[in-house]
């Protein structure tokens, strides 16, 4: 009797419970639908029509768009920049966010001057930055060509964003400087959960410093680097702002990526049915390589 009454009591518990994450977790989930699901759904059917975006008039092509998606050059050249993007975006911001986080917890409160000081790059907005460095790297009268006309003692112009591949490896040089205090902060919270009692036996034991960074704090993590890695794999095929406003995508499809390429397709050519080909595509692409790098990528969570 005694056991079916706690079995009651379990259930209607369990009852009471799902109720209450039903409730709560509803208008999340419809928000979710609204904004993310359906827009997924509706652009890839969307991409199987001829559509200018604004006429009510479409025309069913089946996968007629998906075939010329595959064989467009312009879409896989801007998927190679997107690649470069990613990989040089990983090999500069997550290390440097490392390092900045390892010199800030080694410093403690007395470094929290750094931690503004680095940390505004992020505060501003993309646009602005772009904009920023585009009158800072202006061929004639920028700071470069103003810096190297002062060292070389005559009038020299140095065209960064002009010419290819420079203009992209720029463009990669200002995101990161925008980002890594993003991962930098992401990192300090990664060390500000390392039991400090850890660091105090490493002492104990003889670790120096440096063992103690490379064997011990750093595997702790692993996960946070990972989760960061991904996190900047998922934005570097993604971006769009701060290349637009920088070349948009020039010089000659330099820096052309698959969102700037998407854009002037769905919005400037009003070729709708073919830019939903590519926003699906992009989708497809990020999705295969975020699972990719998940699976390949493996840390050892606990410890």
């Amino acid at each position: 009797m005694e056991k079916s009454k706690n079995m009651g009591l379990a259930r209607a518990r369990a009852n009471s419970i799902s109720k209450a994450a039903t409730v709560f977790l509803s208008p999340a989930l419809i928000l979710i639908t609204i904004f993310i699901v359906y827009p997924v759904i509706d652009t890839f059917v969307i991409s199987g029509f001829k559509w200018n975006g604004i006429s009510s008039a479409k025309i069913f092509v089946g996968l007629e768009n998906w075939n010329t998606l595959i064989h467009d050059e312009m879409f896989w050249k801007s998927f190679s920049h997107n690649l470069t993007v990613m990989v040089f975006s990983i090999l500069l911001q997550i290390p440097i966010g490392v390092l900045l986080a390892t010199f800030l917890d080694a410093g403690g409160r007395k470094y929290n001057i750094f931690k503004i000081v680095w940390f505004l790059p992020y505060l501003m907005s993309s646009v602005a930055v772009a904009f920023l460095f585009v009158y800072a790297l202006a061929t004639n009268g920028g700071l470069i060509s103003s810096i190297a006309t002062f060292i070389l003692d005559k009038k020299t112009n140095i065209d960064l964003l002009g010419v290819s591949p420079n203009a992209l490896f720029t463009i990669i040089v200002v995101i990161a400087w925008q980002f890594t205090p993003f991962y930098m902060v992401y990192f300090i919270a990664g060390y500000a959960n390392i039991d400090p009692h850890i660091y105090e036996a490493a002492v104990i034991d003889g670790t120096t410093r440096a063992q103690y960074l490379f064997h011990i704090a750093l595997p702790m993590l692993g996960p946070i680097i990972k989760t960061a890695c991904t996190m900047s794999l998922i934005g570097s095929l993604k971006y769009f702002d701060m290349i637009w406003n920088m070349t948009q995508g020039g010089p000659a499809g330099g820096t052309e990526l698959m969102a700037t390429y998407m854009y002037k397709l769905s919005f400037q050519q009003f070729n709708m049915g073919y830019g939903s080909t590519v926003a699906a595509g992009m989708f497809i692409l990020i999705t295969t390589i975020a699972l990719l790098f998940n699976k390949v990528f493996k840390v050892k969570e606990d410890y």
